[in-house]
């Protein structure tokens, strides 16, 4: 009897233990939500729809590679004035909570101007270039521009403008927290890296 009675009492701890947890993952946003609208909404949208070519689009990003581009801007691992301002006064919850809520809103999809289905862009982000060695997007990226959760961000939508300055800025070391897509980046042409971009803007 006492056997089953401590079996049964550690059964009723697990699930009050299972039960808390479970709570604990349903986040209240709402201070992440103002934060949203008094910091980043200017230029990200309150929805992280970017409405500005040269600002990317948040919505729907994994919350893990924004919250780490939040972190590196705070620490100077990224360079960026402005973001660097935003961020300096964000306690490490609530970049967590910011990359929370911008994760769970619904991306608007882009259009390419001009690099569709057989285009300079397609075969790029495809096929890579392999005269200089530059590897397909897709086997980090995804096929669809999706990405791979905790290690690469979703592309899919994204704005071609920011896209094709962030390939140049990797080139020049401006930008230096993905040691990566530098490499990538050295090896390619403006040319490319726009065609790659405007195709990357039409994923879906």
């Amino acid at each position: 009897m006492r056997i089953r009675a401590l079996s049964l009492s550690i059964s009723l701890l697990m699930a009050c233990s299972m039960a808390n947890a479970g709570e604990t993952q349903v986040k209240d946003l709402s201070a992440a939500e103002q934060i949203v609208q008094t910091v980043c909404a200017a230029c990200h949208g309150v929805d992280g729809n970017s409405a500005i070519p040269l600002n990317p689009k948040l919505a729907g990003q994994h919350p893990e590679y924004l919250a780490k581009q939040l972190y590196d801007f705070k620490a100077g691992r990224r360079a960026n004035a402005v973001m660097a301002g935003m961020v300096a006064n964000l306690s490490d919850q609530e970049m967590q909570d910011l990359a929370t809520y911008f994760a769970g809103k619904t991306p608007k999809l882009g259009q390419a101007k001009t690099n569709g289905k057989g285009s300079l862009g397609e075969k790029i982000y495809r096929g890579g270039i392999a005269a200089t060695n530059v590897p397909a997007c897709a086997a980090c990226h995804g096929a669809n521009g999706e990405g791979m959760p905790k290690r690469y961000p979703r592309l899919s939508g994204q704005h071609a403008d920011y896209t094709a300055q962030q390939l140049k800025i990797f080139r020049t070391g401006e930008r230096a927290n993905a040691p990566m897509m530098q490499v990538i980046s050295a090896k390619m042409t403006d040319a490319e890296m726009q065609a790659v971009a405007d195709y990357i803007e039409g994923l879906r």
